[in-house]
């Protein structure tokens, strides 16, 4: 979540106004992420979170994401849910932006994740990706390995300029992952973003899970493998395999894990890791000026891609074959 465009009182009010929410209170941006435009909307009914979706986001997508929202909640996951205007349109225009208004979801996301955090963010995933399996819409990965040089490319010779020969290493890791990149896993509707600030928690109870505007369909197990990489590393860089091996004890409590992914599971955190270490460099040296976010160090994602190149087995991780 973040701010890129600003929006006056007098647009929220007109814009507020086409949905039976309720008379408009106050609104305030949130100043976390760095993919759209995210507001927390008061009303005198409830409150609401209102985004705007930035550049980056295809329009095209909208629809799949929003409707994946219902879908899930429908199948009881705890999410965000869309509000459908009083035209009957999940999707809106606010300050020459699409937008899309969705129910406020109760709970806090920790900071510092323990051990029983990951075991039931690992239920949680493992709930969505079997509630997903229904849905009907479909969209591929925009991040998966064949858009990842395309984004290196972007960043071209500027990737030294973070760390020298940080270009050159990149270079490789995507020329061993673009070699050998499994395609013979179990696949449906992944989060793909599943970072402790999409979580939420009640106390120890997990609340639910926010921000699907990078889910797609891929294989269930690159999502396990992104969680590893965002839940499982300490602030030192050290990797916590009892964290991980709560994570995926969670996780094939509900799904288990096929032979192949338990296979592939070493592979798919190294490419996880050089997802997020793109995507974090590319923000590093373009997040426009001026705008309400700091961009995240993609270095923290060099070190942990760097920790996986020496993992030959899931095992490595914490998880019983």
């Amino acid at each position: 979540m973040a701010v890129y465009t600003e929006v006056t009182d007098e647009e929220l009010d007109r814009f507020i106004g086409g949905y039976d929410v309720g008379r408009l209170l106050s609104f305030k941006g949130i100043a976390e992420g760095v993919e759209n435009s995210n507001f927390l909307v008061h009303t005198d009914k409830a409150s609401y979170i209102l985004t705007l979706y930035e550049k980056r986001v295809n329009p095209d997508d909208l629809p799949y994401f929003l409707n994946l929202l219902g879908h899930l909640a429908d199948k009881g996951l705890s999410c965000p849910t869309p509000v459908p205007s009083r035209d009957g349109m999940l999707l809106g225009t606010l300050a020459g932006r699409p937008a899309a208004l969705v129910t406020f979801l109760e709970g806090m996301w920790v900071k510092r994740p323990r051990t029983d955090h990951c075991g039931e963010l690992g239920k949680a995933m493992a709930e969505l990706h079997l509630d997903g399996m229904g849905y009907e819409g479909f969209r591929k990965n925009a991040l998966d390995v064949s858009g990842w040089r395309p984004l290196f490319d972007q960043c071209g010779a500027r990737s030294d300029s973070v760390q020298p020969g940080l270009g050159a290493e990149i270079s490789r890791e995507l020329d061993y992952l673009e070699a050998d990149w499994p395609s013979d896993l179990p696949v449906g509707v992944i989060h793909a973003d599943l970072f402790p600030d999409n979580v939420f928690f009640l106390g120890d109870q997990l609340s639910g899970l926010i921000d699907f505007y990078f889910a797609c369909n891929d294989a269930f197990a690159y999502d396990i493998a992104i969680c590893l990489n965002a839940w499982c590393f300490e602030l030192d860089g050290a990797f916590n395999v009892t964290k991980a091996r709560a994570l995926l004890k969670g996780y094939t409590s509900v799904r288990p894990l096929t032979s192949a992914e338990y296979a592939a599971l070493p592979k798919l955190c190294r490419g996880a890791a050089l997802r997020f270490l793109l995507t974090r460099l590319y923000d590093w040296l373009s997040v426009p000026e001026g705008a309400l976010v700091t961009p995240k160090d993609p270095l923290e994602y060099l070190k942990k891609l760097r920790f996986h190149q020496t993992i030959d087995t899931a095992e490595a991780y914490g998880l019983e074959r």
